[in-house]
């Protein structure tokens, strides 16, 4: 091995490891979130609940100065699940479904919070890659028994987000991250009374000037308690128990209500 090449090795491992510093400084901040509980608890008369998350931006000594300031997006998702879609047609005056489509394994419920429109805060690309905001979301579909998104102006996956929207398990917000101080920051995730029983995942992104510099992932789990919890593990645990328990009061229900208000 020569000197020159034994130089130019050299010059490409300090180069390299300049860019190691580089990257290392420029993705210097760190965040800590926590939730304002970890377990919501869904009762006979549960009509939504709200959780508070709160974090901070921890900044470390060699952390750049940055032009802006920081931006938060919190995406908060449900338990996946697959749902069918249909599309009615007007057939000889009657409505009938006619094409299906199959979204599979999406978010049973998805919800993004950020400070500001997400457009403003990177590029399309940036957005894509990393699933921000519903335009971004991957949903994917059983297309000819393949399994892929499509894209966004596709009349199923569209009139999906629409109906979604409109039962209250997809949100986006713009304005609902705020910011106490340039470092510390508050949102507010809604649950609606709908809200799907499961695991759901909280992901926090941390931007600055277009770029992605740190997230902290954190969960939260809805749950079933009292006489609807009972219910609801009699009729997964015990199926045919519940099913005769059930027919069985129906008919004593039945002859009873027939007694009560039989004419003589």
């Amino acid at each position: 091995m020569t000197r020159r090449t034994i130089a130019q090795n050299a010059l490409r491992l300090a180069a390299f490891l300049v860019a190691i510093g580089a990257a290392q400084q420029a993705a210097a901040e760190k965040l800590v979130t926590s939730l304002s509980t970890y377990r919501v608890f869904i009762t006979s008369n549960f009509t939504g609940a709200e959780l508070v998350l709160f974090g901070s931006i921890e900044r470390d000594e060699a952390t750049v100065a940055r032009r802006g300031a920081y931006d938060i997006v919190v995406t908060v998702t449900g338990p996946r699940q697959t749902i069918m879609t249909r599309r009615k047609r007007r057939i000889a005056g009657i409505w009938v479904n006619a094409e299906s489509r199959v979204f599979a394994e999406v978010p049973s419920f998805l919800a993004i919070r950020s400070n500001r429109p997400t457009a403003e805060i990177a590029s399309p690309e940036l957005l894509r890659r990393n699933q921000v905001g519903l335009d971004y979301i991957v949903l994917p579909q059983l297309i000819g028994g393949d399994v892929a998104d499509v894209r966004h102006d596709d009349p199923f996956r569209m009139a999906f987000l629409r109906l979604q929207q409109e039962h209250g398990l997809y949100r986006e917000r713009d304005n609902a991250v705020t910011l106490l101080t340039p470092t510390v920051f508050r949102a507010t995730i809604t649950l609606p009374a709908n809200v799907p029983i499961g695991n759901y995942d909280v992901d926090v992104k941390l931007f600055a000037d277009g770029a992605l510099l740190a997230r902290d992932p954190s969960a939260f789990e809805t749950a079933k308690v009292g006489f609807e919890q009972f219910v609801a593990n009699a009729a997964r645990d015990h199926g045919i128990v519940y099913g005769f328990s059930t027919a069985g009061m129906a008919l004593v229900i039945g002859w009873f209500a027939s007694v009560i208000f039989r004419r003589d």
